[in-house]
């Protein structure tokens, strides 16, 4: 019950900063950026808004009281407290005033409207309002549309049944140190915070959103729900805002509607590729049931790279996106308000046009102190939730900010938002794991300026083509923000940031994203044509740019089924009994663990699976040497000194060790030195728990 509570502070908290920090936000659902009248429902950009300032906000207090109070025995019991109670507090005193005695007196927009759905007793017209029917049913269905996609994605790969937990095929590996982060939090007392699979050191992960999840289960929420409801909740909120985004940016509830059907289901060649490849005799849909896995045209497509499948292994990239196009939201109408007099500018030529662009003085002066104080430290605060969308957020201002009026507002949310991203940096981390090193080519086979065209083409599809043609008819604004939405992409074929490049597939679909905006607007400028032909051809294009991802969308669908499913017990006994004898101030001395009940009791592993601490950035080479040596120690006082030296409090002895071809295991050696403080199984899978604070003392010397 009070991880409801907290979610719905969060949204309460939002609605409290929104009022001061963004007064005039309902004023953005009126108007697109053109000055043309749109309709669109305030509602669906409040209540986004509000759960994501809402829960940046509190996930920040929470988490930083808990570290204040991380000597006591539960952190989070009174960080909570406070926290809750603060937002409490504030909501009943901001409401009073802005609602309660504001009945009395004029109100303001901003307060009639964001409270009228409260004074219509939740009826629908309350949270959707607009007096145009059709408009309100397109809503309707775009919500229930999103809501059951992101349910389908969410509850398909991770959910409980019974007192067993299953965990779906297409996301066991990345939730390994998912779930050992959330755990560490709602199990343990991890603070100051520490890899989940790299125990003892820093965090150069960003572990926000998994902190939140293991605070709504601390709070009494089962792990699925924890988990599930912030996700859902981001996915359906970047939706809505990514279809407002397009209706600024269009004017057209039809381009909307097309750019969320381009944001769910990715533009490729892939699967036309795939039947393509099929040999004689063997039918095309035939090919296609009995096809169980991802279909690939390019390196690591068969992970699930690019499809759905990312928001269900990444939930906190959601999010992150969520903000991202939000802020973008905040800030084009800089862009649009300098082409305004586009017209008047091109009279005087190039020069005149640069001069209007870079030598005026509302080229650069400050309009709202505010809007990017504020919005840099959203941005900034976003750094630990989810660093990508940080980064590929600045890219795409940093285009706009070009050709935009007030560059100093941009200048200023930058500035805060890399001031922010340093502080925390400096904070969690000992060093920085992320450097920036040029890497042309990204995964592209061969890394040429022909090799990297061809990797697009298979990867993309027909969307460069569709810009390509929309670039074309592009006028004033339009041209410049298309090519500032391509940032992303090209940052992630030019840089890489960390040890492994792979993780740049964020940046281009964050680039695909906004891009596909301008791929439904030139679909539905041919479909207003009125010609049967051009109209036929505008299908044909939709079901060119989607059906990869339709299909993909299948095949998440097909691999998650239950059967597949990766299943651990929430009553194990091991499971139990790490919650109960071990913190996150233990560290495990394991075999390279991905996912098992080990790692769902919350254990912190000196040296888990290790490319999920190696692509973070963690040295995983010297502690496999480590490994290496404890677990093959010949004497008692050499086990004892590596013990120490690693801060290990508990040691696992497996079947995983048995087998390892890392390292000849020396059980007798362990046996010696430590008490075994747990058991189960026999023979070759028995496994044994030592404790390192209770040595056999007769034998340590």
């Amino acid at each position: 019950m009070m991880g409801i509570v907290y979610l719905i502070l969060c949204f309460t908290t939002g609605w409290i900063i929104s009022i001061y920090a963004f007064p005039n936000l309902i004023q953005m659902t009126r108007f697109s950026f053109q000055k043309k009248k749109i309709s669109f429902s305030p509602y669906l950009l409040l209540l986004p808004v509000w759960y994501m300032i809402g829960t940046l906000t509190l996930t920040w207090v929470t988490y930083l009281l808990a570290m204040t109070f991380a000597g006591s025995d539960e952190p989070l019991r009174i960080a909570n407290l406070i926290s809750i109670l603060l937002a409490g507090i504030s909501f009943i005193l901001v409401y009073y005033n802005k609602v309660i005695k504001g009945r009395d007196h004029s109100k303001t927009v901003a307060g009639e409207m964001r409270f009228q759905a409260f004074e219509d007793h939740g009826s629908l017209r309350g949270p959707l309002v607009t007096d145009n029917q059709r408009v309100r049913k397109i809503e309707i269905f775009l919500i229930i549309a999103v809501s059951l996609l992101a349910f389908l994605l969410m509850w398909t790969t991770f959910f409980v049944r019974g007192d067993r937990l299953y965990i779906g095929l297409t996301v066991f590996s990345d939730f390994s140190p998912h779930i050992g982060m959330i755990r560490s939090f709602s199990y343990g007392n991890n603070f100051p915070t520490s890899y989940s699979h790299f125990a003892g050191e820093d965090i150069k992960y960003h572990f926000l959103f998994h902190f939140l999840a293991g605070n709504l289960e601390y709070l009494g929420l089962r792990i699925d729900y924890a988990f599930n409801l912030p996700s859902i909740l981001s996915l359906l909120s970047a939706f809505l805002l990514l279809y407002l985004l397009t209706l600024k940016i269009t004017a057209s509830i039809g381009a909307g509607l097309l750019s969320c059907l381009f944001f769910a289901f990715r533009s490729s060649k892939t699967l036309f590729t795939f039947l393509a490849n099929q040999p004689a005799g063997k039918g095309n849909f035939k090919a296609l049931i009995e096809n169980t896995e991802f279909i690939k045209s390019t390196p690591n497509e068969d992970w699930g790279l690019w499809n759905l499948n990312v928001y269900c292994n990444q939930r906190h990239l959601a999010f992150g996106l969520a903000m991202m196009f939000f802020i973008i939201l905040l800030f084009l109408a800089r862009l649009f308000e300098m082409f305004e007099g586009d017209t008047r500018v091109k009279k005087s030529g190039n020069f005149g046009y640069l001069k209007g662009l870079f030598f005026t003085k509302d080229g650069w002066t400050i309009q709202d102190y505010r809007l990017p104080i504020m919005a840099g430290i959203l941005l900034g605060g976003l750094s630990f939730f989810h660093g990508s969308a940080v980064v590929g957020c600045l890219l795409v201002l940093f285009a706009v900010a070009i050709f935009s009026k007030h560059r100093l507002e941009f200048a200023i949310l930058a500035g805060i938002t890399v001031g922010m991203s340093l502080l925390q940096t400096n904070f969690f981390m000992n060093e920085s794991a992320v450097s920036f090193q040029y890497f042309f080519g990204f995964l592209a086979e061969n890394k040429t300026i022909f090799g990297v065209a061809s990797y697009l083409e298979r990867l993309l599809g027909i969307l460069p083509f569709v810009l390509l043609a929309e670039f074309c008819l592009l006028k004033g604004a339009g041209r410049p923000l298309l090519i500032a939405f391509t940032f992303p992409l090209i940052f992630a074929f030019t840089v890489s940031m960390t040890v492994d490049v792979t993780v740049n597939h964020k940046y281009i679909m964050m680039s695909c994203a906004l891009l596909g905006i301008f791929a439904a607007d030139l679909i539905i400028r041919l479909l207003n044509r009125g010609d049967i032909i051009v109209r036929s051809l505008s299908v044909l294009l939709i079901i060119l740019l989607t059906s990869t991802g339709i299909y993909d969308f299948i095949t998440v669908l097909r691999k998650n089924v239950p059967d597949n499913a990766i299943v651990l017990n929430l009553e194990d006994p091991l499971t139990q009994w790490i919650h109960r004898n071990s913190d996150s101030k233990d560290i495990f001395l394991t075999s390279n663990y991905a996912i098992n009940q080990v790692v769902l009791g919350g254990a912190m592993l000196y040296n888990g699976w290790q490319y999920f601490a190696w692509s973070a950035g963690y040295d995983t080479a010297y502690r496999d040497q480590m490994v290496k040596q404890m677990y093959e120690a010949n004497t008692v006082k050499e086990l004892y000194h590596l013990v120490k030296e690693n801060n290990i409090r508990f040691i696992i002895i497996d079947r995983d060790n048995r087998i390892s071809e890392s390292y000849d295991l020396n059980e007798e050696t362990i046996h010696k030195a430590y008490e075994c403080v747990y058991q189960q199984g026999e023979g070759e899978w028995k496994l044994s728990i030592y404790d390192t604070q209770l040595p056999r003392f007769n034998t340590m010397y």
